[in-house]
């Protein structure tokens, strides 16, 4: 995290909203305003286990006086969301990076907000904020359950017949089917957040549209893969030094933790703020930015691993 950009906040509210998920609210301590932010827009927070993690903010970034985030619990968690789960509590003070947004709202005539699960917290700020300036919008919402979706109620009253909420069990057979959403092409702009298979899927069906108008944000992008972590080697062509990728860990992890300082903002493959030069070695890609010729020259550090041993470098060099 950027020193100059933080913040220390206090937690003034945790509760439940759904089944693993719960709420937070930060504030400055003498109760002031903080700085304001657009739609899309995340924080950085240093979790409790020392892990520095993004989270979409959900609240109005106009003279906000809090931030307002929501935090999974992942099954599959290095520690972030577990530590915030169970050791961030009211009362206590978080380092917060400052908003920064990788996925902003752009001006369009009309749009479509798709979230599935957690995913769908920038869109709530997008969707008010169309509602607000009256542009239309329609937002289709997906989850497992009424347990495991976090404020659909809300979005439903608030939002109408401008939402859908759509629940499939678990069962592959019901699935919300987006085909008629993207079948003919249009001048809306669709923003989506989710799993990374619903990214795969909207991916896929929006193949035919303009790609400017189809934006992803994924803060879980190995949700739903088979990915399985094995240590590697990496080596800095520029510095000279080699560490060993643990597992558990990450690229951009491993190199902070050894006091290389990268630049990062999402941390989930999708802003491309951390890419590197990629010398040598093969590297499973898991982002959503690199297109496929140029898999042999770089990598997003914050999610891709090698294959074996790798080369890198710093884009500058």
């Amino acid at each position: 995290m950027n020193e100059l950009n933080e913040l220390n906040l206090l937690v003034s509210q945790k509760k439940q909203v759904a089944k693993d998920i719960l709420e937070f609210q930060f504030v400055a301590g003498d109760g002031s305003e903080l700085p304001p932010f657009q739609p899309g827009s995340h924080i950085g927070i240093a979790t409790p286990c020392g892990a520095n993690r993004q989270y979409s903010l959900i609240n109005d970034g106009n003279k906000p006086t809090f931030y307002q985030i929501a935090v999974k619990l992942e099954p599959q968690s290095r520690g972030g969301s577990q530590s915030l789960h169970e050791q961030l509590n009211v009362g206590q003070t978080v380092v917060v990076q400052q908003p920064d947004n990788s996925f902003p709202l752009l001006d369009a005539s009309g749009y479509l907000f798709i979230g599935g699960g957690i995913g769908i917290t920038p869109l709530i700020g997008m969707a008010k904020s169309c509602q607000s300036s009256g542009k239309s919008f329609r937002l289709i919402y997906c989850a497992r359950s009424e347990e495991h979706a976090a404020y659909w109620q809300d979005l439903k009253n608030l939002f109408d017949d401008s939402v859908v909420i759509h629940f499939d069990d678990g069962d592959p057979e019901k699935v919300y089917d987006f085909w008629d959403e993207f079948m003919i092409p249009n001048t809306n702009h669709v923003y989506c957040c989710g799993p990374r298979p619903l990214m795969d899927e909207i991916k896929a069906l929006s193949g035919h549209w303009p790609e400017q108008q189809i934006h992803f944000e994924d803060f879980n992008p190995q949700s739903g893969r088979d990915y399985i972590n094995a240590p590697f080697t990496v080596s800095i062509k520029s510095t000279g030094e080699s560490f060993k990728v643990d597992e558990s860990v990450t690229i951009l992890e491993t190199l902070r933790s050894n006091g290389l300082r990268v630049p990062s903002s999402c941390e989930s493959g999708t802003c491309g703020s951390c890419k590197m030069k990629l010398l040598s070695g093969a590297v499973e890609h898991r982002d959503f930015v690199l297109e496929s010729d140029e898999y042999e020259s770089a990598i997003m550090v914050c999610v891709s691993r090698g294959k074996g041993d790798i080369e890198i470098d710093f884009e500058g060099y």
